[in-house]
């Protein structure tokens, strides 16, 4: 049995495990979904959260259910607070997962990898200091591919999204070092792994953190957002990534 925290990307919450957990939970792991604070059923909470609340929350998680050699798995934007907590708690994890995302760098903030569009009309979206999601057309044309998702599943998705709070892109990722040396992963869905590899050789932003040898690279086609149109699938390789 292995222990996996699961972080979901910008605007969902636990909810959007619900079809990789179960397999996985069946399978005899211990999965904890997360909801991270400002979204989802905690979009209520009152304050400004930046991307140490994120990690703060992380941590608390991990402390609190007493969790340990933890498969920690980052779905798009949740790399950033991941990356953090990597580097806060590398004595209580055992491989990092990186879902059709990637590690930040040092000083990199999410908002830097964005295209000058994506920043200019984010930017102007923010209300109250979050971030409401943008229509599928646009996510789907910066890259978030929306292949294998129905008009149903669209439609669920949108319905229970919720604003991201903005300083989670905002704020810049200061790391110590001391996740370095952690077994990762790189699932990934949007980009064969054949232009991945080329990417990490160029030194490419979105990849820069992967040029070290303790990383996996598996291949999930599809788009971005395989819990939800290969949900099975995702289970499977990360169970697959639970027994190395």
């Amino acid at each position: 049995m292995s222990t996996f925290v699961l972080v979901p990307g910008f605007w969902l919450g636990a909810w959007a495990w619900d079809e990789v957990a179960a397999p996985l939970r069946a399978a005899g792991h211990a999965v904890h979904p997360v909801t991270l604070p400002g979204v989802a059923e905690r979009a209520g909470a009152s304050g400004e959260f930046g991307l140490a609340e994120h990690i703060d929350d992380l941590a608390d998680l991990l402390v609190r259910e007493d969790l340990w050699e933890v498969l920690l798995v980052a779905h798009s934007g949740a790399c950033a607070p991941v990356g953090g907590l990597a580097d806060r708690m590398p004595e209580r994890i055992r491989r990092v997962v990186y879902l059709d995302s990637g590690p930040l760098v040092d000083g990199a903030r999410l908002f830097d990898l964005w295209s000058p569009d994506y920043q200019r009309t984010a930017e102007a979206s923010v209300v109250d200091g979050r971030l409401p999601m943008p229509s599928w057309e646009y996510l789907n044309g910066q890259g978030a591919s929306v292949e294998g998702l129905d008009e149903a599943t669209l439609a669920r998705v949108r319905s229970l999204a919720t604003p991201h709070p903005a300083g989670v892109y905002r704020d810049e990722l200061r790391l110590t070092g001391a996740g370095a040396a952690l077994p990762h992963a790189l699932v990934s869905c949007s980009f064969p792994l054949s232009q991945v590899r080329e990417l990490i050789a160029a030194g490419h932003p979105y990849f820069a953190g992967m040029a070290g040898a303790n990383w996996e690279l598996r291949e999930l086609p599809t788009g971005h957002w395989p819990m939800f149109s290969r949900p099975a699938d995702t289970a499977a390789v990360l169970g697959e990534l639970a027994a190395l």
